[in-house]
C-alpha cells in the first residue's frame, strides 16, 4: 500500500490525539487529513481514493454518531470510532449502522491498525463494485433501444420464437439482436447476462413457464 492510493481521515478535537494518530499512521506508511471538527470534516474537498475515517463520539459541533446518521445516504469511507466514554448502546448504534470498529480509549494501536486496514480494504472494494457497476450501466445504455428490449426477454428464458413473436419480429432477426446484447455486455454466457441483468434491476416482466409453447 502506497500513500497515494489511500487516505485516512482523523476527526477528533482533541490536537494531541489527531498529532498520535497521525505519526502512528505514518510510521505504517499511511497518508492521512486530520481535522478538529466534524464541520472542518465536511466541508473540506477530499481526494477521491480509498480511505477510511477515524472518527471520535465526542466531538464540539455535532456527535459523531449524528455525523454517521447524516453521512449514511452519501459516499463515505468505513468509519472507526474512537471515544474516551465508551458505552454499549453507542456501540451497537455505531456497529449496526454499518461502523467498522468502536475503540475506547486507550486503545492498542494494533487494534486501530487492524481497524483501519479493514477500513481502508473495505472500502477499496466497494469502490470496485461501484466502477465495474457502472461500467455495465454503460454499456447497457450504448444497446440500441430494440437490443434494449430484446435483453429482459432473453434472461426471462423465454425461446427465441417466443421473444420473436413477443416483438413482432422475425425468429433470426431476435437472434441477431441476441448475439449483439451478448456482445455489448460482454457476457460470457446466459447465465452471465442474467447476472448482469439482475445487477442493473432490469424488470423482468416475461417467464417461459407462463407460457404453452
Amino acid at each position: 500500500m502506497t500513500t497515494d492510493d489511500h487516505i485516512v481521515f482523523i476527526v477528533d478535537d482533541d490536537a494531541r490525539v489527531r498529532e498520535a494518530l497521525g505519526e502512528l499512521l505514518a510510521s505504517h506508511g499511511m497518508h492521512a487529513m486530520a481535522f478538529g471538527s466534524a464541520g472542518d470534516y465536511v466541508s473540506t474537498d477530499k481526494p477521491d481514493v480509498p480511505a477510511c475515517l477515524i472518527l471520535d463520539v465526542e466531538l464540539p459541533d455535532i456527535n459523531g454518531l449524528d455525523l454517521q446518521s447524516q453521512i449514511a445516504e452519501g459516499d463515505h469511507p468505513p468509519i472507526v470510532f474512537i471515544t474516551g466514554h465508551g458505552d454499549i448502546p453507542s456501540s451497537v448504534r455505531a456497529i449496526k449502522h454499518g461502523a467498522v470498529d468502536f475503540l475506547t480509549k486507550p486503545f492498542s494501536d494494533a487494534d486501530l491498525m487492524t481497524a483501519v486496514n479493514a477500513a481502508i480494504a473495505q472500502d477499496r472494494e466497494k469502490r470496485s463494485a461501484r466502477a465495474e457497476l457502472g461500467a455495465l450501466r454503460q454499456r447497457y445504455l450504448d444497446l440500441t433501444p430494440r437490443e434494449r428490449e430484446v435483453l429482459p426477454l432473453v434472461v426471462s428464458g423465454l425461446l427465441n420464437k417466443q421473444a420473436a413473436a413477443e416483438l413482432g419480429i422475425s425468429e433470426v432477426t431476435l437472434e441477431i439482436h441476441r448475439r449483439n446484447v451478448m456482445q455489448k455486455m460482454m457476457a460470457a454466457s446466459l447465465a452471465d447476462l442474467v447476472r448482469i441483468a439482475e445487477r442493473l434491476e432490469i424488470p423482468i416482466t416475461h417467464s417461459r413457464r407462463t407460457r404453452g409453447g
